[in-house]
């Protein structure tokens, strides 16, 4: 019989995991997807569980001078309604899911589950967003883009647990996201995309670009983007073509039941058109 541990605390969450082997559960909207079984039957998880929502350590969004800090359970509605969270996030939120799911999800369980077509993670990617994990011995940080290690697999031992996503603070003059989805919400994506840039001097001081859902990861790649750095405004806005080409060896989408690849991979040229003609 499947058993299921309710923490009060972050100490109860860190010793029953080192305790139990369990499944960490917030808001449940992706594990009860993945379990559900016939219309009214009780969801069939295969291992233990240990609920979370109700800890109160990990529920804050707080700030210091580089970072935001987002607590694990923090509903997406939450992080939504939250002006320290960087706007983009919060576009991507208010794209991903029905009001209903966004008051019950979480951002830990989205970056948990480690699907390439996750909304968030693709501003997430771009932000440069790392993650508190802790265990009852020791916390550590870990670079999202590190933790996701595949399709549903991630960097967490079983006596682990996120608790916090802590996203650097960083003005850009241009941030752009767009959800491609047979819905504007509550749907999967076909693909999404995510741009940022920040000027100086009239050059380009930081420029970033994300795919979700053309991959198995999310697509960011640092060694283009340091080629664009120190490029006038005018030439990067004409440079479409070119950063294009740059970007086909690792737009790898798939055909499935939502979209096909040739269709994904067209539209990720036109949304690089489309960022580079709003700089």
């Amino acid at each position: 019989m499947v058993k299921a541990f309710v923490a009060k605390s972050l100490d109860d969450c860190l010793n029953i995991l080192n305790q139990e082997n369990v499944k960490i559960v917030a808001g449940g909207t992706d594990m009860l997807i993945q379990n559900r079984t016939h219309s009214g039957i009780a969801i069939g998880f295969k291992t233990d569980v240990l609920y979370v929502s109700l800890v109160d350590e990990l529920k804050h969004i707080t700030e210091d001078k580089s970072n935001i800090y987002i607590g694990a359970t923090c509903s997406l509605e939450q992080i939504l309604e939250n002006n320290l969270v960087p706007k983009i996030l919060r576009d991507s939120i208010l794209e991903m899911a029905s009001p209903a799911i966004r008051h019950t999800a979480t951002l830990a369980g989205n970056i948990g589950n480690a699907s390439p077509a996750g909304d968030s993670l693709v501003c997430l990617y771009l932000l440069d967003a790392k993650l508190e994990i802790k265990s009852i011995n020791s916390t550590r940080y870990q670079l999202l883009k590190d933790f996701i290690l595949g399709v549903r697999k991630i960097d967490l031992a079983k006596n682990e647990m996120i608790t916090k996503i802590i996203i650097p603070k960083i003005n850009f003059d241009l941030v752009y996201f767009r959800k491609v989805g047979p819905r504007l919400s509550d749907a999967i994506s076909k693909l999404s995309f995510a741009g940022a840039l920040r000027m100086e001097n009239n050059l380009v001081k930081d420029i970033r670009f994300a795919f979700g859902a053309v991959n198995i990861f999310v697509v960011r790649r640092r060694e283009i983007e340091e080629k664009l750095i120190g490029i006038d405004k005018k030439t990067i806005k004409d440079m479409s073509d070119e950063i294009i080409g740059y970007y086909s060896e690792f737009i790898k989408p798939i055909d499935d039941q939502r979209s096909n690849k040739l269709y994904r991979k067209e539209v990720c040229s036109n949304l690089i058109k489309e960022f580079l003609e709003k700089i």
